[in-house]
């Protein structure tokens, strides 16, 4: 098999790739917010009131509506700028190398949601159903 037939086999699966990343993103950050709010996994809530508490909601429903699909370009650069925020306000005063500042993850959930922005939801996604596109993978 050819290399341009292989990469022919994987685009026609993009889509749905593109969608998976989605849906683990979102309940990736929705687990940060449910832990933020709640105090889901032992953790300390904190309080709503606060840039932490903010950070918690948007985190919260944000989460909730990019793993459905629903407003996934303006979710994400909601979201990518809350990383982008939260990464300089918290990681880097603590160390240059996101390794060492504990930042490392922030910068991977900006980076992922700034693609989203640009890439759309993918094909499994409330968005999708709303304008209508067809779900089915092509072959």
């Amino acid at each position: 098999m050819k290399l341009d037939e292989l990469y022919a086999k994987l685009d026609v699966w993009a889509p749905d790739v593109l969608s998976i990343l989605r849906i683990m993103a979102g309940l990736l950050f929705l687990q940060h917010g449910l832990q933020k709010v709640f105090g889901f996994a032992d953790a300390a809530g904190v309080p709503l009131l606060s840039l932490a508490g903010l950070a918690g909601l948007i985190e919260l429903v944000g989460g909730a509506l990019l793993t459905i699909g629903l407003f996934t370009r303006l979710c994400a650069f909601v979201m990518s700028g809350e990383m982008a925020f939260g990464y300089f306000m918290v990681h880097a005063p603590r160390d240059f190398m996101p390794i060492e500042n504990g930042g490392d993850l922030a910068i991977l959930f900006c980076f992922v949601f700034l693609y989203l922005v640009f890439a759309g939801p993918g094909r499994w996604s409330a968005d999708a159903m709303a304008r209508g596109t067809p779900t089915a993978r092509r072959t």
